[in-house]
């Protein structure tokens, strides 16, 4: 079935810059919330699961239960975009979010905490497909590019700002680390009146609407299935194991049923049909890369500059502001170039080399290796990622019907999620064999008998002040040359990342938003004579 506007409803008239950022205020508003709501509570997770009286498996539910959620459900919210009010469903999610958050903060056990945590994932979802498919129903594609600046600077605020108020919060005793989620709801509440105030959408018309609910369950459990097991391996069970024949047959058999329905449903959550389009097929492959790579590869730094550098919390979060700064720059500039050439091909390339060569880069740090040089190799990474993220959106946003904006973008807002999470839990489980080994051969140098005042190093982050002397240089040493390791493995993703991208056949961008485009395809239909609009 087709998305057609309301048959009384005049053909939206093209949108000026000043009514875009009136419109993308809520959207913004909104997605600081959901990456403030990742990153505030990294510095608190410590002290929240000592407070709690929770174990360690707790820990690992806490911070992956909201991923999950996140990913799970991001190609439901886009199908769901295709099919009803978009900013009414920004603020369901805003609303859900909210309710996650005050159920956290008010949380006296750890499994109300993580229930809760389920809920700002399902939020923080609807969140991160509907942004990008709001984007493109308001602002044309060859205009889209110098509006990606602002998403860089919201990414970079929320991701520098995130680890320095949880921390904060967490030392202030009037506090606590209950606010760590109690501060995102004023923000929250904030980009639902803003959305109410400033988005305008055309009310769109559809008949006989059907959700594939089969369709929606077997892609969450499959999806879910797989996640669980690239978090628990190596872990809480063995990569070669019972659980993982479990979870991945489980999966995988999920999935091809999924498959199965989705091609034979009259409105399935994923048309299969859009992976026929070659831009749409490459740039969903691209964005499993870029996840992998990206995520996989910079989540570990800030456990370096704490456990190899030796610094605080605090200043680990601020010695990531080069890779920030370099994402917030190369995103904004390539974004105003795009939209003044219409040329966007080459900015991918350019990020996929800088990203290869930025990983490349970081493979050979260590315990000794000076923050100038780490600056760099951060900025020549986050230059890479600013270029490429955002502008694959751009790139198959541009080459789909209007009627599938929702549905292409989430699915590469998925499958970059998902490569994230099959990243971090890789490299996780290499980075925590690399340390082991590393620490073995450094005691047995020193004729230290394993154990002794390592405070436990080789499983979980160690304590550094309690550390001896001697063990402390080692428990350095380790986490130096396994964390180089890490993007050693990640520079072979960035560069099929960069490979895919060579592919992609550069197409005009359009000059007509969503909206239009949207109209004009359902006038097309209608002339044509394949659906009746109105009843």
């Amino acid at each position: 079935m087709t998305a057609t506007l309301a048959p009384d409803a005049a053909p939206p008239a093209p949108m000026s810059n000043r009514q875009i950022l009136q419109a993308m205020s809520g959207l913004m508003a909104g997605m600081f919330v959901a990456i403030l709501a990742g990153t505030v509570v990294a510095n608190a997770l410590p002290t929240i699961i000592a407070d709690l009286e929770a174990s360690q498996s707790s820990y690992t539910w806490v911070v992956t239960s909201e991923l999950l959620a996140m990913t799970a459900t991001v190609p439901l919210w886009g199908k769901l975009s295709d099919l009803f009010d978009k900013k009414l469903l920004l603020q369901l999610s805003l609303g859900m979010f909210v309710i996650g958050s005050l159920l956290a903060g008010f949380s006296n056990g750890v499994e109300l905490l993580i229930f809760s945590r389920v809920m700002q994932g399902i939020g923080a979802g609807g969140l991160t497909a509907l942004a990008q498919v709001v984007m493109a129903a308001i602002i044309p594609p060859r205009r889209l590019g110098k509006y990606a600046g602002i998403f860089g600077a919201v990414f970079a605020a929320g991701t520098v700002a995130g680890p320095l108020v949880g921390g904060v919060l967490v030392d202030t005793s009037w506090l606590g680390w209950r606010w760590c989620f109690f501060i995102g709801v004023p923000f929250a509440l904030l980009a639902i009146a803003l959305l109410q105030r400033t988005l305008k959408l055309p009310v769109v018309a559809r008949r006989e609407v059907r959700i594939d609910f089969l369709g929606a369950f077997l892609i969450v459990a499959g999806v879910c299935a797989l996640l669980i097991w690239v978090t628990l391996a190596g872990n809480e069970f063995d990569w070669a194991s019972w659980q993982t024949a479990a979870l991945t047959g489980a999966g995988l058999l999920l999935l091809a049923a999924a498959v199965f329905v989705e091609a034979r449903t009259d409105e399935p959550v994923i048309p299969l049909g859009i992976f026929r389009n070659r831009t749409v097929t490459l740039t969903t492959v691209a964005s499993l890369l870029v996840g992998v790579a990206m995520f996989g590869g910079t989540v570990f730094l800030s456990q370096y500059f704490q456990v190899s550098l030796g610094k605080s919390p605090t200043v680990a979060g601020l010695m990531s502001l080069p890779m920030i700064l370099g994402l917030l720059v190369s995103s904004t500039v390539a974004g105003q170039l795009i939209s003044r050439t219409g040329f966007w091909k080459r900015y991918l390339v350019a990020g996929g080399v800088s990203m290869t060569a930025g990983l490349a880069l970081l493979s050979t740090i260590d315990a000794d290796t000076s923050f100038g040089l780490l600056s760099l190799y951060m900025a020549v990474l986050g230059v890479g990622v600013g270029m490429l993220m955002q502008n694959l959106v751009l790139a198959a946003q541009n080459d789909v019907p209007a009627s599938e904006l929702g549905a292409a973008t989430s699915v590469l807002s998925f499958f970059r999620s998902m490569g994230g999470t099959i990243g971090t839990s890789v490299l996780g489980a290499i980075l925590a064999g690399r340390v082991a080994s590393e620490m073995t051969k450094g005691l047995d140098a020193a004729g230290i008998p394993p154990g002794q005042g390592s405070g436990g190093a080789e499983s979980s982050v160690p304590d550094m002040s309690t550390l001896p002397e001697p063990v402390r240089g080692i428990v350095e040493h380790a986490y130096g040359v396994a964390t180089a390791d890490l993007f050693l493995v990640a520079t072979p993703c960035a560069l099929l990342a960069l490979i895919t991208v060579l592919f992609l056949k550069e197409k005009p961008l359009k000059t007509t938003s969503g909206m239009e485009r949207l109209a004009e395809e359902a006038a097309a239909t209608a002339d044509n004579g394949k659906v009746t609009v109105g009843d």
